[in-house]
């Protein structure tokens, strides 16, 4: 059926190309360029069509009118009166100015759009070097719209927030191919090297419907570096306190203009054992990671064909614990308390899509990933095994409904997941599993290329375990004056949830696990439906003659049902059940960002959280969740010299006011906690110094005021009694943090 619809469309385009009353034209630049994507239409019509590879277009005449519009992002919008049949050759002149307008967005380091439907951020290069970004789960330091957390305190685990929901209600993809899911939740981030990211783009609220159900707070995408615009050859070494190196090579190799290659190398290692605090157990976890991409790609402009092909294979080893821990003699002993946690991981994935030459506004685009994650894992007496293999496509067509105001994509997608699951907590239980899921999906773009823009959703799914479902999807775009949108969303999602994968910081204690239901279609539980509805406002403006502006955000999740997660009920307990009563998360954010002079930026935001669920003792606030944070970030770069010399400072400021505690009321007193949590401030700090175009070298801080949690690990003098807990971490355990680097590459 697909494939009939499809060829349908591309014959009624054949058609309408085909129509004797038709006008053609090219439209260049002041130097005669010519303009791929400029939009041309007829004035007051919906008769509209794109421009070529070659800058020509060819336009069915309107009965309506003899006025043609042309317009292209950067030049003047310009009005031609048609008088014959003869060729036109469209002259746009550039913006004034747009020299200066274009340098300018270049060296944002952090890009908040005006003309998307959907509200994204896009994370450039120049902000994941504003720290040293070893891993993507440590680059987001800088930016406010995401919440950095330790899950625990003994496998120093980094976990990511938005909206005030955990990571996996985001969904998170590598150039749109869903990535960190499943079995790699807890540690997907921290697999992926810093130095392979070309950009990140962070999206607020409900996604496209194109990515998949999942998605319920928001969607992280990155994009790893194109082999067709690397350098030859990049090298970043990078050395911290407490024993941690990392070394990350690029080689790059151009086959031919179509054909390139890039092979990225990582290596790192902690070797020291630190425990600054003095609680007998490691501050952070000893081990090593090899990981390996090789890139390819294919890209034939004139054909209109690109083509991606990634081979991976990584392998990650930690260990945690008590410092006297030797997992030779004391591996499930009671001799000394530690943990070891072993993921290999391999993955081929392609991309390949199609530009109709003809018809640029048209394309066919074919994803697909098979993915390969097994992790052997054991925490103190608590054993976790889990080996998925997965298979993701997803095959794309877009289009333009008679004009280029009106667009539309569509396309079906499969999803295959094979679990081999063991759990040996209080009970020992094998988890496996197959779940599959076949989906469709429509999304249509309304914009009227000026103030206004609409895209809807919706996509029907068919799986093994969820049934069959309707997933719809709706962003709104208003620019009511200039510089200044207003956005709206709403949107479902629906989830699975991986309770044992999501929630490995709670092996590490010596809870019991507990699932109260046995009737639903994962683990006994139903599957977890939420609402997400959002408005957002920018405005920028000049402030004193410096350019500034002001982001407002209001995000708010309704669940239908959640699998709870339930650390309350008792501090020796974890309770899984179906949500009975309401659960919700609303998310406030005010920004304020501003130029105060040239080269010197100041970022500030302030959040509010009200994050609440209905548990067995009642209804309480999310446990761990500040509810109030402010952010800072300023940053300075001196003047490039001739030969490429500066200077770069940053530095970020969080604040994370008082947090809830789990319930320890019931614990002896000695293994008591606070309600709340401390209020508490993190400076991290940066200074790079570039010595030419090829060379840099940077050194830099984190925690620079010690900030330390006190008694981070709840019974440390008993790991094997029943009040030992490391899961009650709201701050960091390890202090200040030093580290030096270097950049160097090949052009």
């Amino acid at each position: 059926m697909y494939k009939k619809i499809m060829y349908l469309l591309l014959l009624v385009s054949s058609i309408t190309q085909a129509q004797n009353e038709v006008i053609k034209g090219k439209i260049v630049d002041e130097n005669n360029v010519t303009l791929l994507g400029a939009n041309v239409y007829w004035l007051n019509t919906n008769i509209g069509v794109v421009t070529n590879e070659n800058g020509e277009f060819t336009i069915k005449k309107a009965q309506e009118t003899t006025s043609l519009v042309v317009s292209y992002i950067g030049y003047n919008t310009k009005k031609v009166e048609v008088i014959d049949d003869s060729f036109l050759t469209i002259k746009l002149k550039a913006v004034e100015e747009l020299t200066e307008v274009v340098l300018s967005k270049s060296l944002k380091s952090t890009e908040h759009s005006l003309f998307k439907a959907t509200n994204v951020q896009t994370m450039g290069q120049k902000e994941l070097l504003k720290a040293a970004c070893c891993n993507i789960s440590e680059s987001f330091s800088t930016n406010p719209s995401i919440d950095v957390n330790y899950s625990d305190a003994v496998t120093g685990n980094k976990q990511i927030k938005m909206l005030g929901l955990t990571s996996p209600y985001i969904l998170i993809a590598e150039e749109n191919i869903p990535s960190v899911r499943g079995a790699s939740q807890a540690y997907g981030l921290s697999f992926v090297p810093g130095t392979w990211v070309e950009s990140i783009q962070i999206t607020k609220g409900a996604g496209s419907v194109i990515n998949g159900y999942e998605s319920i707070s928001g969607q992280i995408n990155y994009e790893i570096l194109k082999p067709a615009f690397d350098d030859p050859f990049f090298l970043n070494a990078y050395a911290g306190m407490g024993g941690r190196y990392e070394l990350n090579t690029h080689f790059n190799h151009k086959y031919s203009d179509k054909l390139s290659s890039t092979l990225f190398l990582h290596g790192n290692t902690r070797n020291t054992k630190t425990d600054n605090n003095d609680d007998g157990f490691l501050d952070n976890p000893i081990g090593k990671q090899v990981n390996v991409l090789n890139r390819w790609q294919y890209n034939d402009a004139e054909n209109g064909i690109v083509s991606f092909l990634n081979l991976r294979y990584m392998n990650d080893e930690k260990q945690a614990g008590q410092v006297a821990f030797n997992p030779d003699t004391d591996k499930l002993t009671t001799n000394a308390w530690g943990s070891e946690i072993d993921t290999e991981k391999m993955e081929i994935s392609n991309k390949t899509g199609y530009v109709f030459p003809d018809m640029p506004y048209q394309s066919i685009g074919f994803q697909n990933s098979f993915q390969s994650h097994k992790q052997e894992s054991y925490f103190g007496l608590n054993q976790y095994d889990i080996d998925q293999k997965s298979y993701y496509s997803n095959l794309l067509f877009s289009s333009i409904i008679t004009n280029t105001k009106n667009k539309f994509t569509t396309g079906v997608n499969f999803t295959y997941d094979k679990y081999k699951e063991f759990v040996a907590v209080n009970f020992a239980q094998d988890f496996s599993r197959i779940d599959n899921s076949v989906g469709a999906f429509f999304e249509y773009d309304y914009d009227n290329l000026d103030n206004f823009q609409v895209v809807a959703g919706i996509r029907i799914d068919n799986h093994n375990r969820l049934g069959t479902f309707v997933t719809p999807r709706l962003h709104i775009r208003y620019n009511p004056w200039k510089d200044a949108v207003v956005r709206a969303s709403a949107g479902r999602g629906k989830r699975a949830a991986n309770i044992f994968a999501e929630n490995q910081q709670l092996f590490a204690s010596s809870r019991n696990f507990s699932i109260l239901n046995t009737d639903g279609k994962l683990y006994g539980l139903n599957p977890e439906i939420a609402w997400n509805y959002g408005l957002s406002f920018i405005q920028n403006f000049k402030l004193f003659g410096k350019d500034a502006d002001v982001v407002l955000d209001y995000y708010r999740t309704d669940f239908k049902n959640q699998a709870v997660v339930d650390v309350d009920f008792s501090p020796q307990q974890v309770v899984f059940y179906n949500l009975k009563g309401n659960s919700v998360a609303n998310s406030f954010q005010a920004e304020f960002n501003i130029e105060l002079k040239k080269h010197l930026n100041l970022k500030t935001a302030y959040k509010y959280y009200d994050v609440n669920t209905d548990y067995i003792v009642g209804n309480l606030q999310k446990a761990l969740q500040a509810k109030n944070r402010f952010f800072a970030n300023l940053s300075y770069e001196t003047h490039i010299l001739d030969k490429g010399q500066q200077w770069k400072f940053d530095a970020t400021y969080n604040w994370l006011g008082k947090q809830r505690l789990p319930i320890t009321a019931s614990n002896l007193p000695q293994y008591r906690l606070n309600e709340f949590g401390e209020a508490f401030g993190v400076i991290n700090a940066q200074i790079t110094r570039t010595f030419s175009s090829t060379f840099e070298m940077y050194v830099g801080g984190e925690n620079i005021g010690n900030y330390k949690q006190n008694n981070a690990i709840v019974g440390t003098n008993d790991p094997f009694g029943s009040y030992f807990d490391s899961s009650m971490i709201y701050g960091p355990t390890f202090g200040s943090m030093y580290y030096v680097g270097l950049r160097f590459k090949i052009k």
